[in-house]
């Protein structure tokens, strides 16, 4: 079963989260944060997720610990849904246009969590989010998920920009978690990822 549930509480945030790696792209997305919830929601669809995700943080401060938190869940509920990894594809990349916005995602699941993004947002930020948590959301579940990432994105309007680099890694790992039956173990040549 491809699944994970967790709940993290910290100071700052709590956050319960299921994820479903085998889902039909159902998404409940609760943060407190819209433009973040019309993100996460986006993503669990595009990818095919099953994600719920309740989070309530210290909003009065910032969106920064919700942000980050819920990329730390997600991530470690992506490691978890993996687990060893056995008969995944690994590999897998994904461009998705929206109107003038262009965003290229390259994955592998190999084990090791680094993040590239290339691009970036107005000062501003897509729905009044700083563009730099935008990239520290990725780079969060990245570090805990065990997945490099390399994330490129161009075009005028953030929310365009932003949309489309939830959509590119969404499509990209709905891919990459994908069981090839023709793969019988763990697709390393060290034999564990």
């Amino acid at each position: 079963m491809r699944t994970s549930e967790i709940h993290r509480t910290t100071r700052e945030t709590d956050i319960r989260l299921s994820l479903d790696l085998d889902g039909t792209g159902a998404g409940t997305v609760e943060t407190g944060i819209p433009f973040f919830d019309h993100m996460l929601t986006s993503f669990a669809r595009h990818g095919r997720l099953d994600l719920s995700i309740r989070a309530t943080g210290d909003l009065a401060v910032d969106a920064h610990h919700t942000i980050e938190d819920i990329g730390i869940v997600l991530g470690t509920a992506l490691a978890e849904a993996v687990g060893d990894g056995k008969g995944i594809t690994r590999f897998a990349d994904a461009a998705v246009p929206m109107d003038e916005a262009l965003a290229r995602v390259a994955l592998d699941l190999g084990g090791r969590g680094y993040l590239v993004f290339e691009g970036g947002f107005s000062p501003v930020g897509p729905g009044g989010i700083p563009g730099d948590l935008i990239e520290h959301f990725f780079y969060s579940l990245c570090n805990r998920a065990g997945i490099t990432a390399h994330i490129t994105v161009s075009g005028r309007n953030d929310h365009h920009v932003c949309e489309a680099a939830f959509k590119a890694f969404a499509r990209a790992l709905r891919a990459a978690v994908a069981v090839d039956p023709s793969i019988g173990d763990v697709p390393s040549t060290k034999g564990t990822l």
